[in-house]
């Protein structure tokens, strides 16, 4: 038996192994993007919600790349966000100076709110 063989009908090779021939298929190499959390948070909420988007990326070869972006796109929102509210409420460097329980209590906040409106708008969705 030949250890590879070619199909003109539709323009796939097939290895042999063991006793029978399988296709010779490789994924697109993809470049290996940084996902942070919240790259990982929209995994989890495509594998469990949206399995069929999910699949669907991951045959194509773009599950890491549309992943990387998600996780972009929420960093710089989560960062204009916090600085908008932040300038919003008036905490300020001073705030800080003067009172550095209040500024926590009051960034914590602000960190959270923002944390929130990021994850119903882009992160589960």
């Amino acid at each position: 038996m030949e250890k590879y063989i070619y199909n003109e009908k539709n323009g796939l090779w097939y290895g042999l192994h063991d006793d029978y021939y399988l296709p010779c298929l490789k994924l697109p190499e993809d470049e290996t993007a940084h996902i942070g959390v919240w790259g990982r948070r929209h995994l989890r909420y495509l594998k469990q919600h949206h399995r069929v988007r999910y699949y669907n990326l991951l045959a194509t070869g773009k599950l890491n790349s549309y992943l990387a972006d998600i996780d972009r796109q929420a960093e710089g929102m989560f960062s204009r966000l916090v600085k908008q509210l932040t300038e919003k409420e008036g905490v300020t460097e001073t705030l800080k100076a003067e009172n550095q329980m209040l500024w926590v209590q009051k960034m914590n906040n602000l960190k959270n709110a923002a944390m929130e409106i990021v994850s119903n708008e882009l992160i589960y969705r």
